[in-house]
This record gives C-alpha cells, sequence and structure tokens, in this order.
C-alpha cells in the first residue's frame, strides 16, 4: 500500500477542506475549483515553484506573519483561515497589477495575458501614472525572436518552460547592460545554446517582453500550425512530417489522405503555399514541405487497397462532367457518402490536366492511374469518350443532381496580327497531344508566350521535342511571372531563355508560315486596383527569328457543350456562375474547380471539388460533412532536447535527372531518400508546439 499523505484542515472562503500538508494555498485553492489571478505561475504547466513576483495572487490570512502573502509561496498549515475574495484582496490584486504595468513602456496593456487581467481588474491605460522610465530598446541580435527588455517582469516563465518543458535550457536570467534580464546563456547566440526556436518562450511570456519578429503568425487564432494553416486542404503538416522523421510512412500518407485522394500528385505538382509561410524561413531555408509528402506517397504499403468502408446507399444518383482533379475528388467524396456517381468524360483517359495538362518529366502517369483507380475502387463509375452535350438532358436521365467540373481546357487567344499564320499554336493544345502520345516534333528556334505554368511546361516540352532553342516572352518582370520559382529555375537550367517585360505587337509570317514576332516593351502589368491593364512603351521594340510560336496567355472553360440558353451563367471571365455553395441557377445543377475559379493549382482544385460533394450531399438530404478519419491521435512529447546548430541546417536538395539527359521525358525530380526525408524532417520547429504551452488565458470572476 502506498504512503498516505499528511492531511490538514483550514478554512477557505467560510468553507472548511482538507488539504495536503506541504502543498500551496495557491495549489489547494485551484483543486477547489477557485480561480486566483496570476502571471508567474501557470496551473497548465508542470513547471517549478514560481518565483512569485506578480503578487496578484494574494488572498488574506488570519494570523500569521503576513496578512496578504501571495498564495503560490505560503504553504497551508493546520486552521489556517483564508480569504480569496474579499474587498481588500481585490484591492489589493488590483493595486499590485497597476504597480506591475507601471515600469513598462507604453502601451503597458500589451498581449493577451495583460489585456485579459486588465478587463477583468477594471484597468485601463489612463489609470496607470505616467512612465517614468527610458526609452524602450528592442534587441533584434537573436534570429526569430525580438526581445524588448524594459518590458521582462523577470517572471521566470520563459526560462522554466525552457528548461523544464522542453528540456533545451537556451536562456536563463543574466546581467545585460547592468540590469538582470533573460537571454541567452551560457553564450550570447541563442543557436550556439542549443535552441530548437520552438516558440514556447514567446508563448509563456505574459508582457510581450518577447514577441516573433514577423508579427502575427498566420493560423494563431484558430491554434494552427502557419503551414497547416496555409494548406488549402488543411493538412496536419507538423504530423506527418513527425511521422516521416520517425520512417512511418503509412501513418504519414494517411495523414495526407484523410485530407485529399491524391497524395502522390501533390508529393510532385503541389503549389505548396505551406512552405511560404514555414517560420523555419525565418532561420535559414522553409522545410521541404511537399517533398516529404511525396516520401510519404511513395513509401506508401498503400493499405488502402483493402476494402474500405463506405456509408450505405442513399439511393441518390449523381453526375459528375469532367475527370479532373476537382471532379474526381468530388464523385470521391460523394461515394464514400453513400451516393451513386458516374463520371463523364470526353477524353479517353481520366484525369483532366493531370494526365493530358502536365508533361510526364513532372508528373509520371504510372503516379497518377493508381489514384484514379482507388477513386474507381469507392464505388465511383467513369465513362471515358463521354462528352456531355446537354446538362438538362443529364437531369431527365434520373440524376439528383449534377456537377459541373469541366476545367479550362479552352485556350485564350492572341489578340495580335499574324496568329493565323501556321506555325502557332496553342500551349494547352500541345500539352494534350504530347501526353496522349502523339507523335509532335519541333525543329528550330520555338517562342513561347506566357509567363505562367503552362507557357514554362510548354517551353521545357519544346526542348524535348527537338526544339534546338526556346525564347520565352511574358509581360511580367522576372520577378512578377506567376510560374513557380522552381519551375522557372528548371527551365533557365534546362536552356530557355527569359524575355521578360516584352509584349508581341505582332506575329510576322513569310508565305503564311511563322517567320518570327516583334515586341515592344511592357512598362506595367496591372494598374493601382490590381486589374490586368498592361501599358507599353512602343519606341522600345525588338524583333525575333522565329520557327514555331506557341502561345500560352491562359485558359477558360469551354463552355459550347451547353446549347440550351438558360442552362447556365457566366462571369465577366467567362467561368461558370455559381453562389457560395457552388449552385448554378439551374436547380440541381452545381460546378466547381478551374471552370469556376479559373486556372489554378492541383491542390486549390482538390479542395474546390471537396466543397462541392458537401454541397451536393446537403442538396440530396444529407449533412454535407465531408471527412475521413484514417490517422490515429497520438500525443506528442512537448521535449526536444537542445541542439547546437540547429538554425543553420541546410534544405535537402533534391536529386535530379542530369541536365544533359533532359532531352526525354523522364522525371525530372528524383524525390528523397529515407536518410534524406528524415534528416529534412528534423529540420521542422515543431511550432505546433507551442498550442501546449499557449496561455489558456487569465479570465476570472472578480466582483467589482
Amino acid at each position: 500500500m502506498g504512503e498516505c499523505m499528511e492531511k490538514v484542515r483550514l478554512i477557505i472562503d467560510d468553507r472548511e477542506v482538507e488539504a495536503e500538508k506541504g502543498k500551496t494555498v495557491l495549489e489547494t485553492v485551484r483543486s477547489l475549483g477557485i480561480t486566483i489571478p496570476t502571471l508567474c505561475s501557470r496551473p497548465d504547466l508542470e513547471l517549478s515553484p514560481s518565483f512569485g513576483n506578480c503578487r496578484l495572487c494574494v488572498v488574506e490570512v488570519e494570523g500569521g506573519d503576513s496578512r496578504f502573502p501571495s498564495s503560490c509561496k505560503t504553504l497551508v498549515r493546520e486552521g489556517m483561515v483564508v480569504r480569496t475574495r474579499s474587498p481588500l484582496v481585490k484591492e489589493l490584486r488590483r493595486s499590485h497589477f497597476i504597480a506591475l504595468l507601471s515600469p513598462l513602456p507604453p502601451p503597458r496593456i500589451k498581449g493577451k495575458s495583460l489585456t485579459e487581467l486588465a478587463r477583468a481588474f477594471g484597468v485601463k491605460e489612463e489609470d496607470i501614472p505616467p512612465y517614468q522610465g527610458k526609452d524602450s530598446a528592442v534587441d533584434r541580435s537573436q534570429p526569430l525572436f525580438d526581445r524588448e527588455l524594459t518590458r521582462c517582469i523577470l517572471c521566470g516563465l520563459c526560462v522554466k518552460v525552457c528548461q523544464e518543458t522542453r528540456d533545451v535550457g537556451a536562456i536563463d536570467f543574466v546581467f545585460q547592460d547592468g540590469t538582470l534580464t533573460v537571454g541567452p546563456y551560457p553564450r550570447d547566440s541563442l543557436d550556439e545554446n542549443g535552441c530548437r526556436f520552438c516558440g514556447a518562450c514567446v508563448e509563456v511570456c505574459p508582457t510581450a517582453a518577447m514577441t516573433y519578429r514577423r508579427g502575427e503568425i498566420a493560423g494563431d487564432e484558430v491554434g494552427m500550425a502557419p503551414c497547416t494553416y496555409a494548406c488549402p486542404a488543411g493538412i496536419d503538416v507538423p504530423l506527418y512530417v513527425r511521422l516521416v522523421r520517425e520512417r512511418r510512412f503509412a501513418e504519414a500518407a494517411e495523414v495526407i489522405r484523410e485530407k485529399v485522394p491524391f497524395p502522390g500528385v501533390l508529393g510532385r505538382v503541389c503549389a505548396h503555399p505551406c512552405e511560404a509561410k514555414c517560420l523555419r524561413g525565418d532561420l535559414s531555408d522553409p522545410l521541404s514541405i511537399a517533398a516529404l509528402k511525396r516520401v510519404a506517397s511513395e513509401r506508401d504499403p498503400q493499405l488502402w487497397k483493402t476494402p474500405e468502408t463506405l456509408a450505405s446507399s442513399s439511393g441518390k444518383k449523381v453526375a459528375v462532367v469532367g475527370s479532373g482533379p476537382a471532379g474526381l475528388t468530388a464523385a470521391y467524396y460523394l461515394a464514400r457518402l453513400g451516393h451513386s456517381v458516374t463520371v463523364y468524360e470526353a477524353l479517353p483517359e481520366a484525369g483532366g490536366m493531370m494526365q493530358v495538362g502536365i508533361p510526364e518529366y513532372r508528373l509520371p502517369r504510372t503516379v497518377v492511374l493508381p489514384e484514379i483507380e482507388r477513386i474507381k475502387r469507392a464505388g465511383v463509375v467513369v465513362k471515358t469518350h463521354s462528352r456531355v452535350e446537354n446538362v438538362a438532358a443529364l437531369l431527365k436521365e434520373g440524376f439528383e443532381a449534377v456537377l459541373l467540373a469541366i476545367g479550362t481546357h479552352q485556350p485564350v487567344k492572341l489578340q495580335v496580327p499574324g496568329y493565323e499564320n501556321k506555325g502557332v499554336i496553342e500551349a494547352i493544345a500541345l500539352l494534350r497531344d504530347v501526353n496522349q502520345g502523339k507523335k509532335v516534333r519541333l525543329n528550330g528556334t520555338v517562342g513561347v508566350i506566357g509567363g505562367g505554368s503552362v507557357a514554362i511546361d510548354a517551353a521545357r516540352t519544346s526542348l524535348r521535342l527537338g526544339a534546338k532553342e526556346v525564347q520565352l516572352f511574358c509581360l511580367e518582370s522576372r520577378e512578377e511571372m506567376p510560374a513557380y520559382e522552381e519551375e522557372i529555375q528548371q527551365a533557365i537550367e534546362e536552356g530557355v531563355v527569359l524575355n521578360c517585360s516584352w509584349g508581341v505587337k505582332r506575329i510576322v509570317g513569310v508565305s503564311g508560315k511563322v517567320n518570327g514576332i516583334e515586341c515592344i516593351r511592357c512598362l506595367s502589368v496591372f494598374d493601382r486596383e490590381g486589374t490586368f491593364r498592361p501599358t507599353f512603351d512602343e519606341s522600345e521594340k525588338k524583333s525575333f527569328v522565329l520557327n514555331h510560336v506557341i502561345v500560352a496567355i491562359g485558359q477558360v472553360p469551354d463552355l459550347s457543350m451547353f446549347k440550351e440558353a438558360g442552362e447556365i451563367e457566366t462571369t465577366q471571365k467567362g467561368t461558370i456562375k455559381v453562389d457560395d455553395n457552388l449552385s448554378t441557377p439551374l436547380k440541381g445543377v452545381f460546378a466547381t474547380g478551374d471552370a469556376v475559379t479559373g486556372t489554378s493549382s492541383v491542390i486549390e482544385s482538390i479542395v474546390m471539388g471537396k466543397k462541392a460533394a458537401g454541397s451536393i450531399d446537403r442538396y440530396l438530404g444529407g449533412e454535407g460533412v465531408v471527412r475521413e478519419e484514417l490517422a490515429r491521435v497520438e500525443e506528442v512529447s512537448p521535449r526536444l532536447g537542445r541542439w547546437p546548430g540547429f538554425a543553420g541546417l541546410v534544405r535537402a536538395k533534391m536529386s535530379c535527372t542530369p541536365i544533359e539527359e533532359r532531352r526525354s521525358f523522364v522525371e525530372v525530380e528524383k524525390g528523397l531518400s529515407e536518410p534524406m526525408a528524415a534528416e529534412e524532417a528534423n529540420r521542422c520547429l515543431q511550432c505546433q508546439l507551442r498550442f501546449q504551452v499557449r496561455s489558456p488565458g487569465f479570465s476570472f470572476p472578480e466582483d467589482r
């Protein structure tokens, strides 16, 4: 039997209670559900005893050495009489709070903790005596975090959480400029002290003496890591990164698949907005999140090949027109919700732009096809060579709902003289022909017009089709090019020549065949309101001799299939008009993906497809909840440990096909090896852990 703890009896707020001997009054009061305000003592963190500097937790005690002691430092004793809410106690707490704020530089009430306490105590900025201190100085000598030394109240929370919760110990109490404060210890560099830059010190600081240099961090308000918040699909990035680090690839893939049905595709062509928000980028380079997604999908044992549990049949039929990422995503989740789904695809194979728009050197068919097969396994029927000519007819055939996910396969034509010359090629048609295995050959010098991803794909594809030289022309400056930076860099490596800030004046033809183009200098692409309205200096001109001209200035939906007047409405951009639920004016007809938004990324199309599935399910009488729960929830250890040099860890460099071998459609990026992936995942700051130490708030009932 365990040893019995010695008990004492005391009275708290006129209530006789029993408490463990050796416990503080604060601990005892909290165990009774009574809230006492504190700054330097956290009820949610198992830290060593507080320093008791804030004096906000005073109570009234009859007898003893002090009538109004700090409850965090006062031990319970037999017969003690304690009052936690007497008028004198409340007035003392308010006075101590004002005294605590007085030495702080304006604004005195800053940060969540002080704001909530000020509200509870009824304290405003004007209640605090005028500031008499020296000018506030901000220490920006360390990466990621700033320190405003005059705001530090020496509560010690940051030191304790770094040493005890994180097991790092990169900071301590130090003398700086003759003043006791908190800073890097034992060396002057956080990195040399093994700091993991997790942000725990910032989170527990009650006075905002420590802050993130970038200011507000995306996702803070909803308790998400910035990478997860930035992900259009809301994938739990920190979780699958941790699982990759532990080489638990099947579970990492499950985390991704909970939110998207195309993990392998996204591992190669995701736009990865998460990386732009990654806090690691403030230290060195952002984490290679997309590459880690690819590692997880490639090493997934594909346990999903076993039969999956579907909802019971709803008896409702849904037709999806178009089998791109938006259409197939919607179809998959609708089938999972119990609906009978048929997908109609005009092309010979399913996949939309994943199959016919993205070149194989970026996205091999061997990656796309298995993921489409998984969607079929969920019960989705896909009919290829099936062009829909009439939407209303589908409703008459017995479908309760129709989803238009037709993408943007219609190229925007360049409105310049000479467009009709032989040798002018529309990029989207070129990519489709190549991806469908048609024999296409180019020769001589090829000019590509456009600065987006399709233009870059067309330029790189041209080199693989025999072009000796490729010149790319775009209105945008190099910094403004809408294509993804890594794609641009690979194009440059392969020999594509960029001609930025040039607009095509006319296409030159000789005997009806392309001979070149004439360009004028583009001064700006957008006006002050952000509207596309390019301006030119026609006095600055250039001419280029070309054998072929490929146009890639945008795509719109091909709406020629909708022959009956009034079937759908379009926007000024030529996309399908929908309401917030993606519903068109025609009852039972919805639209999603690029056909609604204009050309977007694969991840954005997937998210749109998922939203459409929810809207259609609600329309058919369901709850509209599109969710899969595949990964097991695990508690993550808050302990990180010291790692000197952690800040300088460099981003893993993915191996690629040698440039001299890139005249074929073999995949360029080879991915990361398992050891490289583990090392890359180790670079993660694990900033999601800061929510474990984030202040729960200091609101408490205060009868004023």
